[in-house]
């Protein structure tokens, strides 16, 4: 048998392939190929408990948003904070970077209408592309990402990503002091980011257009009215509020079940995958309803 060797500084050979053996031992295999059908049948079983805990815990949670009990002072308060700290810090910087994008883009699809003579189809394109799809997708998204670098921020301080003990029993009180405050927070961050930056961007397409002049209102609040029909409106807000739900109760709920075991923490939110995979079903599942 054939074996490779090394000389050394001082003209010792050294098998390599010993030494190899000796230092680096043969690590068992983790592919999910070589699982028999009994653990392909755990991992099917822990999916399956793990999203029945995220939509158990929305259910719960937004029953216990939606009823007045909820709301005595000191979560009236709780509440408020939240609010603040997920809306009002960002809701400036947000409407900026996003009015800039949305110039940008609402300037080549009007220019590029023009060059191809289709210029009586350009407002409706800028109010389908941006309003109806791009707002809301991007505000969900960036409350998302911001959520997910506060939990990284957390987790390299080693400080508790979730906003409850694991080691005591979730009731409903606690549900509501310390749960309902931070799911409300975020449902209302994409809300109000999705509906602000929608009119400005309807704005800054008139001004496109029509610059400062007052002439072309009639025209234009035509064309928004023929997008905007009853149907569409339906799906936009039912879309956007579908996106505030899942961006608020995913990320909490992934933090929950993920505080039980601290062994299992990482620098990534928990949940990202799963947030992102509900997102783009929503989407999906939108656009198949208004264009198929």
């Amino acid at each position: 048998m054939n074996e490779q060797y090394s000389e050394l500084p001082d003209s010792r050979l050294v098998n390599v392939s010993a030494s190899r053996a000796r230092y680096h031992p043969a690590m068992p295999t983790r592919s999910y190929a070589y699982l028999d059908s009994a653990a392909w049948g755990r991992a099917f079983l822990r999916g399956a408990a793990s999203w029945w805990h995220m939509i158990h815990l929305g259910a719960i949670v937004l029953v216990l948003a939606l009823s007045p009990s909820t709301y005595n002072r000191a979560n009236r308060a709780n509440t408020s904070s939240h609010i603040y700290a997920s809306t009002w810090q960002v809701l400036p910087w947000f409407t900026a970077m996003a009015a800039l994008l949305s110039l940008v883009l609402i300037r080549i699809v009007v220019v590029t209408a023009l060059s191809y003579g289709l210029s009586q189809y350009a407002l409706q394109m800028v109010v389908r592309v941006l309003v109806l799809e791009l707002i809301p997708l991007s505000a969900a998204l960036f409350v998302a990402l911001r959520a997910g670098m506060t939990f990284n921020a957390s987790a390299q301080t080693n400080a508790r990503p979730s906003p409850v003990d694991p080691s005591v029993p979730l009731s409903l009180n606690r549900l509501r002091a310390e749960v309902v405050p931070r799911v409300m927070a975020g449902a209302f961050s994409v809300l109000t980011l999705a509906m602000i930056n929608s009119v400005i961007v309807l704005v800054l397409a008139y001004l496109t257009v029509y610059g400062l002049s007052p002439w072309g209102l009639p025209g234009y609040t035509r064309t928004v009215g023929q997008v905007f029909d009853l149907s569409v409106t339906l799906g936009f807000a039912l879309k956007t509020i579908f996106f505030s739900l899942a961006v608020a109760v995913v990320p909490m709920a992934a933090s929950l079940e993920t505080a039980r075991d601290q062994a299992s923490l990482s620098g990534v939110q928990p949940g990202a995958v799963r947030l992102f995979l509900v997102l783009l079903l929503i989407e999906a599942a939108s656009l198949a309803i208004k264009y198929i």
